[in-house]
Formats: C-alpha cells, sequence, structure tokens
C-alpha cells in the first residue's frame, strides 16, 4: 500500500513541479501532490454542496486534519498517507510547526511548502528528516537562512530545489548546496546577494536540467561557473541588468539548452553571436535588450527559436 503511488528516485522531477505558491502544487497528475490535491478540492466541493461523495482515504485524511493536534507522529503510516496528510494540511493552511514535527522520519518525497507563512529554520531539522526519501522542496518566499540550509546536506537524492524570494540566503547557503549532484532543477528567482562567486557552487550540479536566477543583480561573471552542466536544457537570467555579453560566452558550449531568458539585460548584437551554436534553442527572450534586428542574422542559420525581443 506504501508504494502504490510513490515517486521512484531516479524519476525525474518535473521542471514545473517547483512552484511559487499554492496554484502550483496541482499539476503533477501522477505524484502524491496530485493525490493529496484531489482530496482537498473533494473537500471544497462537499462543502460548496457539489454532491462528491468522499471516499474512505480522503474521510480519513478530513478527521486527521480536524484532530491534528491529537496526533505526535505519522512514522507508522505508510510513506503515501502521509504524504496525503502533509498535502491536506498544508492546502487547508492548518499546517504548523508543531504539528510539522508529527511527521519526523516519514520519508516524505515532495514538501511544498512555498509561500506558506511561518516557515524558517526551525522547520529544516523535519524536512532534513527525511533523508534519501525527499526529492522535491519549496521553500519560495520563507524566512530559511545560510544556516538551515545545512539541513540539506543529507538529502542527497533531492531532484528539485526552489528558494524564489528567500532574500536570507547568501553565498554561504549556496555552499552547502554544492553536494546535491542529483539536483535537476533548481531556482533562487530575486535574490539580491547573490554573487559570481557563489554560484561556483553550481559548477558540480551535472544533472541540473533547469536554473533558474530571475532578478539577480549580482551575477555578473557567474555563468562561467555553469559552463560544464551540458544538461541544462532552460536557464532564466530575466531582468539581470547586470549581464553583458561576456556573460553570453560561457553558454555557448551549452549545446542542449532549449530556453534562454535574458530580457532586461546589457546583451547586444555582440553578445547574441555567442549563441550561434545552440541548435536546440526553441525559446529565445531579448525583450529590453539593446539589440538590433542584426543580431538575427548571426542565428537565423542556426536554430528555429521562437525570439522574443
Amino acid at each position: 500500500m506504501g508504494g502504490a503511488c510513490s515517486r521512484k528516485r531516479n524519476q525525474q522531477v518535473d521542471e514545473d513541479s517547483v512552484h511559487r505558491g499554492v496554484s502550483g502544487r496541482y499539476c503533477k497528475s501522477g505524484s502524491s501532490k496530485w493525490l493529496g490535491t484531489s482530496f482537498s478540492r473533494a473537500a471544497a466541493d462537499i462543502n460548496q454542496g457539489k454532491g462528491k461523495c468522499p471516499s474512505l482515504m480522503e474521510l480519513c485524511v478530513y478527521k486527521i486534519r480536524e484532530d491534528i493536534n491529537q496526533h505526535s507522529t505519522f512514522f507508522m503510516l505508510p510513506r503515501d498517507i502521509s504524504q496525503q496528510i502533509f498535502n491536506e494540511l498544508v492546502y487547508s493552511q492548518t499546517l504548523t510547526e508543531a504539528s510539522f514535527e508529527a511527521f519526523r522520519d516519514c520519508a516524505l518525497q515532495d514538501l511544498d511548502l512555498g509561500e506558506y507563512p511561518g516557515v524558517n529554520d526551525s522547520w529544516m531539522d523535519v524536512i532534513s528528516s527525511q533523508g534519501s526519501a525527499l526529492l522535491s522542496v519549496d521553500l519560495s518566499g520563507s524566512d530559511v537562512t545560510d544556516s538551515g540550509l545545512i539541513h540539506l546536506e543529507d538529502c542527497e537524492n533531492l531532484q528539485a530545489l526552489n528558494f524564489d524570494y528567500c532574500d536570507q540566503i547568501s553565498d554561504h547557503g549556496l555552499e552547502r548546496l554544492s553536494g546535491l549532484s542529483n539536483l535537476t532543477s533548481l531556482s533562487f528567482r530575486r535574490n539580491n546577494t547573490i554573487t559570481a562567486q557563489g554560484m561556483s557552487a553550481f559548477s558540480g550540479l551535472f544533472h541540473l536540467v533547469k536554473l533558474d536566477l530571475e532578478r539577480c543583480p549580482g551575477i555578473h561573471g557567474g555563468l562561467d561557473h555553469i559552463k560544464g552542466l551540458t544538461k541544462l536544457e532552460s536557464l532564466n537570467i530575466n531582468c539581470c541588468n547586470c549581464i553583458t555579453d561576456g556573460d553570453m560566452k560561457p553558454l555557448s558550449g551549452l549545446t542542449n539548452l532549449k530556453g534562454l531568458q535574458i530580457s532586461s539585460s546589457k546583451v547586444t548584437d555582440y553578445g547574441v553571436t555567442f549563441l550561434k551554436a545552440l541548435n536546440k534553442l526553441t525559446l529565445l527572450n531579448m525583450e529590453g535588450c539593446p539589440v538590433t534586428l542584426a543580431c538575427l542574422d548571426s542565428l537565423s542559420g542556426s536554430f528555429c527559436a521562437h525570439i522574443i525581443h
């Protein structure tokens, strides 16, 4: 029963599975996230008089949610059931730091706490207790700091991490992620403290497929540290005004790139010439960049892409 809905550890996390906010929680139809969401929506349907009859499992999850303070641990439950209970508590906004303790050592796979109120370093010990079972974590908009990231070092099978809008994470925190070699998706949108030097922590993340550093104003020169990440398919550095032509050169060898977003940067026609070997590129966003139509001449023979400028 416990393995019926579990995701295999070698199954890549969908690049869209780590999002900001509540809306991103319900897109994966085959995962435990979807199961937890379907329960929550079923409850909502009942409350709104839509007449949907809940399953026995749904009723059990609702009851646990209502009596959550009476449960000290879910350690003995199959992982999928614990995951469904966790998802329901998050969806219903009834999870607290105290009730989160009940999920210690439950081997949960997905912890979507994006934009959840009150999440900080004190939650990280329970998160890390999921150990090698943990595959994805969304802590976007939280108050987690560099010290909190120490707890993730033992979660060696992590595939997706989202730290969007976490302005208390700096280069020191990035060092704690350098050993998570199974990461395929990493996001640090709108971070004013990450620098080019800190990006050296990304150099060993060879399985990285998606990297999002939108609105990170201090990363000029840091793209040199990702030139060896040849599996990278999506790179978002939109609204990084520090990015110049020189930052495009390290990208010239990332031949698996399918999406590159450099809007509102200082990249000119000259910088675009470094992209001519990216034959798999299907999206190039240069909106707000000081480029001219002449830059298309260096690209037109190389690939067929949707170009925004």
